[in-house]
């Protein structure tokens, strides 16, 4: 609460602090205005090309960019929903720029991606479909991380994999979590043991834009790629705003703070973010004597550099800090009963850096570098589960333009260490025996314009990991645009994820455990092709933006514990058949001159496992927390003269298979339901914004949760299990244990929300 207090503090004292619109202009000061049919166009990034300074255009569409000497310079103008554009302008003394027009996007495909290709590239050029999410969209319905955030995102599904400690992971067109890479500014920052609860760490306000790309992406990005990325660009510090503090609260108690501020050293240019969050009020709607939602306490610190370096070359710094302490359990549960068989509770501290840099050695050659230390230290019940990670990358990257050709190189290198208490770490004489990766490669990637409507990508990489030897995973895209209006994608290609055993799978594990590995495993692979159409289209009074994708994944050697066969061991062994992921997704975005914005995309998809027993009989398998049908919207209204905005988004989810025990009397299959958000946002003085709503509008809270909630141990000579441990006939037919992984929904219910938006350009 105190960082709540603080920020309130700077807040009361920036209230004396006069705005300024203007500055006096001074010597080797250059001031323009930007304007978008003859009108004052705010939030218009200006950057000068030869020295990368930078500048945001006012309410007033000004903009002031210092020391710049006369001569000629190139301009680059760029907004979310118009057009990039390059202005070249001769510079006088003493004299201001004319007016500078910039047009609206036909399109947001106009906007810079650099996932697909690993370079900045506009998204409607990218031979590889990228999906790009601003901080706009996530305003929208606003959260206090990017877990809940990307709920908004179509095809995409944040899934909570425990109703006690709200484990979570996210979901890409069906697959599982850990096949979902997540990077920061393109490095490897969570994976393995992070993702478990490193996504909701990751504040909104560090976020420039989210990029998006769906189906396999190892080639590029290497293990952990299988089923799709998400790359998190953060802001950068030369266009950030000088000060922007956002503080919300919600009716159940959930305090939320993000402050962040520009800060400059000479030519460097820092910025300096901190996120808060604090939810700590016992709650049990659904009677159960458990917490509804884990409480959280998290802090999280994050600084971003730009240094000035000699010819203007490349060089950015960034670190982040995560703490987090976060519980969920029994009501009577306290920190005196963590790890005693009394009360339950599953109780987390989370200690995480981050170290991300890129640096420019010459022209076309960078070096991008990247480390993370990962520690949590947690008990589920009496299990303790004592786990540390260090994963350090490195990359040099150099790329050549030869005639229509651009050629792109790389020799990435990864390095993993990772630790715990738990059998899965230890040699039979008990030694620990920590896990340690390494995974050096090598990648080409040669992108071939023949004219202005077709382009083909192909691209190869060669890993070699010391547990498995070689991998390769080659991949091919095709674009062809029929002009502006229209573009067709198709692409095919390989994604692999190395072995990684030792995850939070062994926080259920007791010391008896033995790790049995039956046979050689071999790294899991996916094949994926994907068929991509996106179209735009002029309307009488706004624009159109249509896009959809049909895709298929066929998904082997996918590694699957047995924990049935003998109670004293976990068997691994990669499963005998294959997996697969296929459907159609389809995005569209409206967007009108009356105020009216409105954006909607539907996903329909069959996942599910072919299983092979030793008799050679094929099973089908649903895979679990995948939907068939899925589909979000987001419905926004503005009228500009008296600053008031209504957002209305919302997300529905279709039946899916969840998992059961034999006998539950529970359903197998959730039912279809919708989360709807309503939002309300006014506009004060400019630099001000104040906003309000309700989550979960309908207010909908899954039921039966657990099973057995009065014995989450299990005890033996207890109500439902003998002295031996045997289920009781009378109290326990069936054989049921306490398992809190039957969740597909919070359990929260419907809930208000008040925020506060203070933002100096």
């Amino acid at each position: 609460m105190k960082y709540l207090f603080l920020s309130f503090l700077v807040l009361l004292t920036a209230f004396v602090t006069p705005a300024q619109q203007t500055v006096p202009i001074k010597e080797n000061t250059l001031q323009g205005k930007v304007t978008s049919n003859g009108r004052p166009l705010s939030n218009v990034t200006v950057i000068e090309e030869s020295n990368r300074k930078g500048a945001i255009t006012n309410a007033e569409g000004l903009f002031i960019l210092k020391n710049i000497p006369p001569g000629k310079i190139k301009l680059h103008l760029s907004r979310i929903g118009y057009v990039h554009q390059v202005k070249e302008v001769v510079i006088k003394e003493g004299e201001n720029l004319d007016s500078i027009d910039v047009k609206p996007a036909e399109t947001v495909m106009e906007e810079v991606v650099v996932s697909g290709t690993m370079k900045a590239i506009s998204k409607m050029e990218s031979p590889i479909p990228v999906e790009v999410y601003s901080p706009v969209l996530f305003k929208k319905n606003p959260s206090p991380n990017i877990f809940e955030s990307l709920q908004m995102v179509n095809g995409i599904q944040p899934q909570l994999n425990c109703s006690v400690c709200n484990t979570g992971d996210i979901h890409i067109n069906g697959m599982e979590g850990p096949y979902t890479m997540i990077l920061i500014d393109g490095m490897p920052i969570v994976s393995s043991l992070s993702t478990v609860y490193g996504l909701a760490g990751i504040p909104n306000s560090m976020v420039k834009r989210i990029e998006v790309v769906k189906g396999p992406a190892s080639t590029l990005y290497g293990s952990e790629a299988i089923g799709g990325l998400i790359n998190i660009i953060t802001k950068d510090p030369l266009t950030a705003d000088k000060y922007k503090t956002d503080i919300s609260v919600t009716s159940i108690g959930e305090y939320n703070v993000d402050v962040n501020t520009k800060l400059k050293s000479g030519d460097n240019v820092s910025i300096l973010g901190m996120n808060y969050f604090n939810y700590w009020r016992k709650r049990d709607i659904n009677h159960d004597n458990f917490t509804d939602v884990t409480l959280q306490n998290r802090f999280s610190l994050f600084n971003k550099w730009n240094f000035k370096r000699k010819n203007n070359k490349l060089f950015t710094l960034a670190w982040r800090y995560v703490f987090e302490n976060r519980w969920g359990g029994e009501l009577e549960w306290n920190k005196t009963y963590r790890g005693s068989d009394s009360i339950y509770g599953e109780s987390i501290y989370t200690n995480r850096y981050e170290l991300i840099g890129n640096y420019e050695l010459a022209k076309n050659l960078f070096v991008d570098f990247s480390y993370n230390y990962h520690h949590q230290d947690s008990y589920y019940g009496i299990t303790s589960y004592n786990a540390s990670q260090h994963v350090a990358f490195g990359q040099l990257r150099y790329n050549r333009n030869f005639n229509k050709h651009e050629v792109l190189f790389g020799m990435p290198f990864r390095f993993t260490r990772y630790d715990d208490n738990s059998p899965a770490t230890a040699k039979a004489d008990g030694k620990n025996l920590p896990y340690v990766t390494y995974l050096p490669g090598i990648f080409i990637q040669d992108e071939w314009k023949f004219d202005e409507k077709l382009t083909t990508l192909m691209g190869v990489r060669y890993d070699y990991n010391n547990n498995h030897g070689s991998i390769i995973t080659p991949r091919i895209s095709f674009k062809y645009s029929r002009g502006k209006l229209s573009t067709i994608r198709l692409s095919s290609g390989n994604g692999y994820r190395v072995v990684n055993l030792f995850t939070e799978d062994h926080a259920a594990l007791t010391g008896a455990r033995k790790v049995i590995i039956t046979e050689t495993l071999k790294p899991e692979k996916s094949w994926n092709i994907n068929l991509n159409y996106s179209a735009q289209i002029s309307l009488p009074k706004g624009f159109a933006v249509f896009d959809a994708s049909a895709f298929y994944t066929y998904f082997t050697n996918k590694i699957v514990g047995d924990f049935i066969t003998d109670p004293t061991k976990i068997i691994y062994e990669n499963l005998k058949g294959h997996a697969i992921s296929k459907g159609i997704t389809i995005n569209a975005d409206l967007s009108f001159i009356n105020g009216i914005k409105a954006n909607a995309g539907i996903t329909y998809m069959d996942v599910y496992e072919i299983d092979i027993n030793i008799s050679g009989n094929k099973t089908k398998v649903p895979q679990l927390f995948a939907p068939k049908f899925s589909g979000t919207y987001a419905v926004s209204y503005s009228i500009p003269k008296t600053g008031l905005s209504v957002d209305w988004t919302g997300r529905i989810n279709g039946s899916m298979y969840l998992p059961v025990q034999p006998k539950d009397f529970r359903r197998q299959k959730s039912p279809l339901y919708c989360i709807m958000n309503l939002q309300l946002t006014k506009t004060l003085k400019k630099s001000w914004e104040i906003y309000a709503g309700i989550k979960n509008l309908l207010n909908f809270v899954p039921v039966d949760v657990f099973i057995h909630s009065d014995d989450p141990f299990n005890k033996a000579g207890g109500k439902y299990f003998d002295n031996n441990g045997n289920a009781r006939a009378d109290t326990n037919p069936n054989g049921y244990t306490f398992d809190p992984s039957y969740n597909y929904a919070s359990v929260q219910g419907a809930k208000g929300f008040l925020g506060l938006r203070w933002t100096i350009k």
